[in-house]
């Protein structure tokens, strides 16, 4: 488990076909992971992934095609989020995330919101007070787990969401406010529109949706009656 408070960002320097999917080597160029071992779980922009080798700052990862086909796919050169496995006894600052990414979506609008004394980029701004505008496109198949004020993941980093605003073709379109840490200290500083991020729903969103989902169709348990 994790929490979607990055701490550190790293880049993907290397991509090689392995299996049915493809290992991928990161190089950790900001923050810390407190010492990564082999058969550690690493949220790579938000994807669990299990380090198989280590070589110097260097982490390797395996990737199966099902990872790849529910991610934007870790291309060779880009920036990736970074954060290690909760610990039981660590604090839970932002909420609960698995690590198993639902999808992607699509970056509709990135802007700063008026009267912002920042700027866009974040590492100029880090101690401003302005926020960014980020609207994202979700799938119909995810569209009914996001909820306004509710909690989702955007590669690997917590984040509230103000308004979902439901299409006629099932998709939806939330919106976040990303504040200057968040845009200097996470790869979310650099996105744009028509940018493909990592996306996971809220956990209990899931279990909710397939517990009514059952119980709607008949096949839910039935409750446990006492003993006579």
């Amino acid at each position: 488990m994790f929490t979607g408070i990055v701490r550190a960002v790293g880049r993907t320097t290397a991509r090689r076909p392995a299996g049915d999917g493809v290992r991928i080597a990161v190089d950790v160029t900001r923050g810390d992971l407190g010492g990564s071992r082999i058969g550690d779980s690493i949220a790579v922009a938000g994807c669990c992934l299990t380090v198989v080798a280590i070589a110097g700052e260097s982490l390797e990862f395996d990737a199966s095609a099902e990872t790849l086909a529910r991610t934007t796919g870790f291309p060779q050169g880009g920036a990736v989020n970074l954060e290690s496995a909760l610990r039981l006894a660590d604090r839970l600052d932002g909420h609960l995330v698995s690590g198993h990414v639902d999808g992607t979506g699509v970056v509709a609008a990135f802007r700063e919101v008026a009267g912002n004394a920042g700027s866009i980029g974040g590492a100029g701004s880090a101690g401003g007070a302005g926020s960014v505008l980020l609207a994202v496109d979700a799938p119909e198949a995810l569209a009914r787990f996001i909820a306004p004020k509710g909690s989702i993941a955007v590669d690997g980093v917590s984040l509230t969401t103000n308004t979902v605003a439901d299409a006629p073709d099932g998709t939806a379109r939330f919106t976040v406010n990303l504040i200057a840490h968040t845009l200097a200290m996470t790869t979310l500083g650099s996105l744009f529109e028509g940018a493909v991020v990592n996306l996971e729903v809220d956990l209990l969103a899931r279990y909710l949706d397939r517990l009514r989902r059952a119980d709607e169709s008949g096949s839910a348990p039935r409750r446990n009656q006492a003993w006579t």
